[in-house]
């Protein structure tokens, strides 16, 4: 009997605090606003880049990578003077055609997060 007791304790307790405890994944580096946006189509020379996530990232521990219809990737340069959330870059001579911005980052939560912003540069 005591041991049915205990049991009718402990599941409730666990199951509580389940919904009260956050899921590690709450302070992943999100993107919540691009530019060039997601399969957006651009003019001009050069391409603004900026990329805000969701909270504040190590931009010295954070990449992009310019990678053209080809497959070939291009190290973009980040800039420095950007705010705490934002990675932002310029990218010049690019030629028309499909790419893809990849982004990787290190979040305040110490996770890293990756992901890809499809565009297409258009003719001037």
């Amino acid at each position: 009997m005591r041991h049915t007791l205990l049991g009718l304790l402990v599941i409730p307790l666990a199951i509580a605090g389940l919904q009260v405890s956050p899921g590690p994944a709450a302070a992943h580096a999100v993107v919540v606003e691009a530019t060039p946006a997601v399969n957006s189509t651009v003019r001009g020379d050069p391409v603004p880049v900026a990329l805000r996530f969701n909270s504040r990232i190590d931009r010295s521990r954070s990449r992009l990578t310019l990678i053209d219809a080809d497959g070939k990737e291009t190290a973009v340069a980040v800039e420095q003077s950007s705010g705490s959330d934002v990675l932002a870059a310029s990218v010049r001579g690019l030629a028309p055609g499909k790419y893809r911005l990849r982004w990787q980052v290190l979040a305040i939560d110490g996770h890293i997060t990756r992901g890809d912003i499809p565009f297409t540069v258009a003719a001037p």
